[in-house]
């Protein structure tokens, strides 16, 4: 399990990076609106 997991992740190195960065970006969007009406 453990090593078809370490094989998906390099050979999808590049779309593994890219996925993150938009579930982090989601993140901050998320909780951004979440804190946006309190400042009001």
């Amino acid at each position: 399990m453990i090593t078809i997991l370490k094989t998906a992740v390099v050979s999808s190195r590049r779309t593994f990076l890219q996925d993150s960065l938009g579930a982090v970006s989601l993140l901050v969007i998320l909780l951004g609106g979440l804190h946006f009406p309190g400042l009001f």
